[in-house]
């Protein structure tokens, strides 16, 4: 059994990722971190709970993290995934309770109390990660994997720092203390993301079925699906978080990857965020992540058929 920690910020696909993990046979989800990204640090918390009373899920304890990047100004993606983060439809208010640890300290005393036992999977800004790597530089050596969903390997993002994609440019402070300290780590990029895209029409296939999983993603969805048809003027639907989650529970699902050194840029007016990658080991530095770049498609959508059927 996988035995796994969720940091995220829900957001659509992070709600879609984590009804996949919870529902698939091979993994257990023992914690989920919560951080300000795609919306508010409230509402990224609160739609945990919510995910999870979709799921009729028992007890998972959720831990909030950071309201703010570590530096720099936050970001949000309000306008893909409504003011709430869930579409902006009416999902009712959980009665699940929040802890009162920091996220960060979770992740850091999990790990301790788990030592090499615990896969971690971060689908947000990576804030809650780099405050746990300064207060514990050790947190590496005690999880037994790290994969993110962030980073634009080719510098074709999806932000107003047209290089960036929007996790790491939503905290490229963070993401920087992250890559530079968190050895071997495996990213799963917006590029990755773009070229296993599903035809929309696939997708609301999955919407269809008769039960409370695929009628709430029918809900939250049509929000997104309205901005790639109106303002990206795409018949394809894009699962980031999702493939990132695949990735984590069923790595013999990589077809394709490679292993490189990669920087993130913090100063550039341009490019701040931008996943810099050295193809050509120029700098003579020792490759530090795993960068996924093909996946055996197929088993993707049985994966996020998993999640609603």
């Amino acid at each position: 059994m996988r035995r796994i920690v969720i940091d995220c910020d829900p957001g659509i696909d992070d709600a879609q990722a984590i009804m996949m993990a919870f529902k698939h046979p091979g993994t257990k989800i023992e914690a989920i971190t919560t951080v300000a990204g795609n919306v508010s640090l409230k509402n990224t918390s609160a739609n945990v709970l919510k995910i999870l009373d979709v799921l009729d899920a028992e007890p998972i304890k959720v831990y909030p993290g950071s309201a703010t990047a570590l530096v720099g100004t936050s970001q949000n993606a309000s306008h893909v995934h409504g003011q709430d983060g869930l579409g902006g439809v009416d999902v009712p208010r959980s009665k699940r309770s929040l802890e009162n640890e920091h996220a960060a300290l979770a992740l850091i005393r999990l790990a301790k109390e788990n030592p090499g036992d615990l896969e971690l999977i971060a689908i947000g800004p990576l804030t809650n990660l780099a405050l746990a790597l300064r207060l514990d530089p050790e947190l590496p050596t005690r999880y037994k994997r790290l994969v993110i969903m962030g980073g634009a390997h080719f510098a074709q993002g999806n932000t107003a720092n047209f290089p960036a994609e929007f996790n790491l440019f939503a905290d490229p402070d963070a993401a920087s203390v992250v890559f530079a300290n968190w050895p071997k780590l495996t990213m799963v990029s917006w590029e990755a993301t773009i070229s296993h895209g599903m035809p929309i029409d696939e997708f609301t296939k999955l919407l269809s079925y008769d039960n409370k999983r695929s009628q709430f993603m029918q809900k939250i969805t049509q929000k997104t699906l309205q901005f790639l048809r109106e303002v990206l003027n795409r018949e394809m639907s894009y699962a980031a978080d999702p493939l990132a989650m695949a990735v984590l529970m069923e790595p013999e699902i990589v077809q394709e990857s490679v292993e490189k050194f990669v920087q993130i840029e913090r100063m550039g007016t341009l490019t701040r965020g931008m996943t810099v990658v050295d193809w050509w080991g120029l700098s003579q530095e020792k490759a530090n992540v795993n960068i996924i770049l093909k996946v055996d498609t197929d088993r993707f959508y049985d994966l996020l058929k998993l999640a609603v059927k």
